[in-house]
């Protein structure tokens, strides 16, 4: 039995059939072996066999018997559900899926935007009800974002903003690399940002500086017009501080693909208000995902049998 090259997981992706991701890594890589598994035990003898496994979950256990494995390429941007330091012991290479979602969820923003400015909601409100009334609306041309995060999602966003005429201030860990938009600054000054900012979009990780970072003093520093976008992790944001924020009219409305809790209960508050779009975790949702993993990975796998190492992959981790 030949050992493949590549063993990709059973686990989906945005319920996308890890087959699809396999047909799409052997349109790259037509002279490679390229295995799927589909039961338990499947799994279990390829991650045993293969020289790169991919997939979202990877148990610590599982390394003992990999004795093959050179790269585990993760399916997913962040890698928190990951024992990094095992795979670091082991010597196993850890990539992962950053810009990926650079296109998709950008356009989600761009959307929300219009969608809150053009007042949409209420158009829609009024067409069910076959009721013809003119409304005030708004426009993008003239803003500013505070984009809070200028990884390859904040870039590509960032580039969109641009074409609508919003200027633009990037919040990022070292100011001093600059960035994709008009001007940037650290997390020190993040109250800066947000203060001057129509809209505020959270296109950041979740790490212990971002974690809880829009409570009450940052939903304070907002402006009372202002409009919160939320692509980042659900506990980026205070709930309990912005659910008070709306009640006050503190700002003047969120789109939320994520939530704190998640999945958001039936019976909580922020299901309440009209001034507030909901998205469950689907943002990052597309139907080009294995393509774009796939030619991450197909990159990785050239570039390792090219150099004969483990290094300088496309979003290594380890």
């Amino acid at each position: 039995m030949t050992d493949p090259d590549i063993a990709v997981l059973r686990q989906k992706v945005h319920g996308m059939a890890p087959a699809s991701y396999g047909a799409a890594l052997r349109d790259r890589l037509p002279d490679r072996e390229v295995a799927v598994a589909t039961t338990p035990a499947e799994e279990r003898d390829l991650i045993e066999r293969a020289r790169v496994v991919t997939g979202i979950h990877f148990e610590t256990e599982w390394l003992e018997r990999a004795e093959n494995l050179d790269l585990f390429a993760c399916a997913y941007a962040g890698t928190g559900h990951l024992d990094i330091d095992a795979f670091a012991d082991a010597g196993v290479a850890v990539t992962n899926a950053a810009g990926v979602h650079g296109p998709n969820i950008s356009e989600y923003v761009i959307g929300a935007l219009v969608a809150h400015e053009r007042q949409f909601r209420q158009a829609w409100e009024h067409q069910e009800r076959n009721h013809w009334e003119a409304y005030p609306v708004r426009e993008l041309q003239g803003s500013t974002a505070a984009v809070v995060g200028l990884g390859a999602i904040g870039e590509a966003l960032t580039e969109k903003l641009d074409a609508f005429g919003v200027e633009t201030v990037g919040v990022r860990y070292t100011p001093e690399k600059g960035g994709p938009t008009d001007e940037v600054v650290g997390f020190d000054d993040v109250h800066v940002a947000l203060a001057r900012a129509d809209y505020v979009i959270l296109a950041c990780p979740l790490t212990d500086t971002t974690r809880g970072l829009i409570d009450d003093e940052a939903l304070a520093s907002m402006r009372a017009d202002g409009l919160l976008i939320n692509v980042a992790r659900g506990p980026v944001v205070d709930t309990d501080a912005l659910v008070a924020a709306l009640r006050d009219a503190d700002i003047r409305g969120a789109t939320l693909d994520v939530t704190d809790p998640e999945p958001l209960p039936a019976d909580h508050p922020l299901w309440s208000f009209e001034n507030v779009q909901i998205t469950p975790h689907n943002a990052g949702n597309t139907p080009k995902y294995y393509d774009r993993l796939a030619d991450i990975l197909a990159t990785n796998l050239r570039r390792m049998e090219e150099t004969g190492a483990v290094d300088g992959l496309e979003n290594q981790v380890v």
